[in-house]
């Protein structure tokens, strides 16, 4: 391609990358693997890229980690409710009912919100998970080493945050299976194999309402219920002084529910197919434990589970000297971000000693995780105990990724664990 020149992604080679041919809203672009070296192109070369898109519409891609950060940390003039966090235009009844969602909420509202539920997520109430997790982590392994050779994304990986999960929300085992596909549509709906039936380019929102409607469904069953689960604490929680009524609790169940197991389910599956690709940065691993908090926080900066969220400008403004005019759509690449030069050393390297590690892949600010202590707990129980289990892990095939532009997560990954 005739055009600019750029360093390739960790290769040292100058390619040309002509301007006129970059498209980083196609699904099929993420098919192969994240586009790194385009990323790295724009960020050196149009930091704010307008981005064209199937529906006529357009958005500014925020490629640099300092950009990213500054738009996180002005939800009122970004705002994450007024056109919602995926790229695609909702329909209206669809945005208005999403606006429950905490992650679809601006201040004052969701300073609020959060305020209610932030006591049920700390640090020292999860930490207290720790041997249940582990319990569940063994089982599961157990299971697999039975088998030997499995697929690791939904034979392991996605049993650890819906069995955590369902049984800090109540969930009856039987439902589990489908809240993990109905996550799994949510953020992956333009792949054909989760959702034959997508529009080309476009992500669904089937499992999003089918998931809403199990937690209005949820709400209902269990609101006269006595106990002290998760789900039961989060429906006593005000809003406004009030009660979540069931519908408000249905879309905060679906932030809850995917968050806790999609996101969670990419990590792990992510993480292992990295510590493979680098045999040496497993070997490291497997000889120093301690290093496995560490090695968790690098697999979520170098394997983010989520390529962006999108945000919506309120007024006329800039990013980055770039002019921005209300209305217009706004997409935080996290992907692009974690990568970024300026804030670290070598970024295309995968190094579990990483140290600092200021990755955005939890967001920054106002709408940092709320699970973040849960997902760091579990990463780092299921690598310690993985590594105990099978002294040996082999990939036995090609992985398989979404053909998504939102989700950063493998559908497929074919390995034997031997003991």
């Amino acid at each position: 391609m005739a055009g600019q020149t750029g360093r390739g992604h960790n290769s040292g080679v100058t390619t040309t990358i002509d301007p006129a041919a970059i498209d980083i809203y196609d699904p099929d672009g993420y098919v192969a693997a994240a586009p790194h070296e385009v990323f790295a192109h724009l960020r050196r070369e149009h930091p704010v890229w307008r981005q064209e898109m199937p529906d006529g519409t357009a958005y500014w891609a925020v490629m640099r980690h300092a950009d990213v950060v500054e738009v996180s940390r002005q939800p009122l003039r970004f705002s994450a409710q007024v056109g919602g966090v995926v790229l695609e235009d909702m329909a209206p009844e669809q945005l208005e009912q999403s606006k429950n969602m905490l992650l679809m909420m601006d201040p004052p509202r969701h300073t609020q919100l959060r305020k209610e539920v932030a006591h049920l997520f700390k640090a020292r109430a999860i930490a207290t998970l720790e041997a249940a997790i582990r319990k569940v982590c063994r089982e599961i392994l157990d299971r697999a080493a039975a088998r030997g050779d499995v697929e690791f994304v939904h034979d392991v990986a996605a049993f650890l945050p819906s069995q955590v999960f369902g049984e800090m929300m109540g969930i009856p085992e039987a439902d589990r299976a489908d809240i993990n596909r109905w996550a799994e549509q949510s953020t992956s709906g333009s792949d054909p194999d989760v959702n034959p039936d997508a529009d080309a380019g476009g992500e669904a929102g089937g499992g999003s309402v089918q998931m809403a409607v199990y937690g209005y469904e949820y709400a209902v069953r269990r609101r006269s219920e006595e106990g002290d689960d998760l789900g039961l604490a989060l429906l006593r929680t005000e809003i406004d002084g009030q009660p979540m009524t069931d519908l408000e609790f249905a879309y905060f169940f679906v932030q809850l529910v995917t968050a806790g197991n999609d996101t969670t389910r990419t990590m792990l599956s992510s993480g292992l197919l990295e510590l493979l690709r680098h045999p040496d940065q497993l070997a490291r691993l497997r000889a120093d434990r301690s290093l496995i908090p560490s090695a968790v926080e690098e697999i979520l900066r170098y394997a983010n589970p989520l390529h962006y969220f999108r945000r919506t400008a309120t007024e006329d403004t800039e990013i980055a000297g770039q002019p921005i005019a209300a209305g217009d759509k706004i997409a935080m690449i996290y992907t692009s971000a974690n990568r970024d030069d300026a804030v670290f050393a070598d970024p295309d390297r995968f190094d579990i000693t990483r140290s600092p590690n200021p990755h955005l892949s939890f967001g920054i600010a106002d709408h940092f995780c709320l699970g973040v202590h849960l997902a760091r707990l579990e990463g780092r129980i299921f690598f310690d105990e993985l590594l105990d289990r099978f002294p040996v892990i082999e990939q036995t095939g090609t992985p398989a990724r979404f053909r998504s532009n939102l989700n950063n997560a493998l559908k497929a990954l074919p390995v034997h664990l031997g003991t």
